[in-house]
């Protein structure tokens, strides 16, 4: 007998970074809701027409659907370290909206994602303990897990909060899988047309601008502040640092375009050591430092080559930066999908009447 296909509801779908993670795990996303309207229009383009566009708090919820599973990522802005960190920040009722929706669909399970620091920090931990509790008062057992991107086959150091429950069983752990061989931001860029081709070629306008007093640490990409804004130059043999929504400005990662290129070797290293030695800082920046595209900032979230963002640049960089990796999305909806697959095929069969 073929198994059916198990089914999701799915809200602050955003782009649909998670979505389309748990479509390829093998789930339907039944009905999908954003308030954004270019991120709705991105992800009825790339994943199907079945997203409401509009407040949670005021849109209609589909009365005749019965998911296996509720998702989403509620704001997070309100919890975010690089935010204010602000208990009362009314995005941080979306945490309670997201169980209210749990409550009236009654799914089999959920999976909620917001930042890490909403489940390690000492600030939250009242609103993690009543997340938990209100879970719990709901019939649903709990796992609390924070999930670095990069060890789920994605180019990316992004470390993020999930809490899943389950009604039957106890949740899964989600186990990494590429924790020793993270991919790299040269992994990811290969895949891509070469920079200012079709393709590739949605670009940043933000000017790199050297630093007039850097900040100097051992290394050139860790903890070193060579440049204006908080965009970083990228290592391209390792994953990306966390791609923030803020990108579309100085905010937005920095690339040398001659390593990526032609295997020049890294400016920013030569640079690096030439400040270390008492050197002075330069007054611009070789124009072969350059900041991401869209389409490369995607990839590094683990986007599809080809997946089409809708709006201005800067509102199609905070699409991707605000989204859930699709690949550690999809890892995650296949330790679901395998232990909801598990419990339903332990379920009691109703019996069907013999003909006498």
């Amino acid at each position: 007998m073929r198994e059916r296909a198990l089914t999701a509801v799915s809200l602050y779908s955003g782009a649909g970074g998670m979505d389309l993670g748990f479509v390829r795990a093998g789930f339907k996303v039944l009905w999908a809701n954003d308030v954004d309207d270019l991120a709705c229009r991105t992800y009825a383009e790339n994943i199907g027409e079945h997203i409401t566009c509009g407040d949670l708090e005021s849109v209609s919820l589909p009365t005749d659907a019965a998911p296996d599973t509720v998702i989403g990522g509620p704001p997070c802005q309100g919890f975010s370290v690089i935010g204010r960190m602000d208990p009362g920040d009314p995005r941080s009722r979306h945490l309670s909206r997201f169980l209210d929706v749990v409550e009236q669909l009654r799914p089999r399970a959920f999976v909620l994602e917001n930042v890490k620091a909403l489940a390690v920090s000492r600030r939250w931990a009242l609103t993690r303990d009543e997340l938990i509790r209100r879970s719990r008062e709901l019939g649903y057992r709990t796992r609390l897990s924070v999930l670095n991107a990069a060890d789920f086959d994605v180019p990316q150091a992004r470390e993020r909060m999930f809490l899943i429950g389950i009604r039957e069983t106890d949740p899964p752990e989600v186990l990494p899988t590429t924790a020793d061989r993270p991919p790299t931001v040269r992994d990811a860029l290969k895949s891509l047309p070469p920079f200012g081709q079709p393709g590739n070629d949605t670009t940043c306008r933000a000017k790199v601008i050297p630093a007039s007093t850097p900040v100097l640490r051992p290394n050139a990409y860790r903890g070193s502040l060579l440049f204006n804004g908080s965009g970083r130059p990228l290592d391209l043999d390792a994953p990306a640092k966390t791609l923030p929504a803020a990108m579309g400005g100085n905010a937005t990662p920095i690339v040398d375009q001659e390593e990526l290129a032609h295997g020049a070797s890294p400016w920013v290293v030569e640079y690096h050591a030439h400040l270390l030695a008492g050197g002075m800082p330069v007054e611009q920046a070789p124009t072969r430092m350059r900041r991401i595209t869209v389409e490369e900032a995607a990839v590094l979230q683990s986007f599809p080559p080809g997946y089409r963002f809708h709006g201005t640049r800067i509102a199609q960089y905070r699409q991707i930066g605000n989204a859930v990796p699709p690949n550690l999305a999809q890892y995650v909806a296949a330790a679901l999908r395998d232990v909801l697959s598990m419990t339903e095929s332990q379920r009691p069969r109703p019996q069907t009447a013999l003909a006498v």
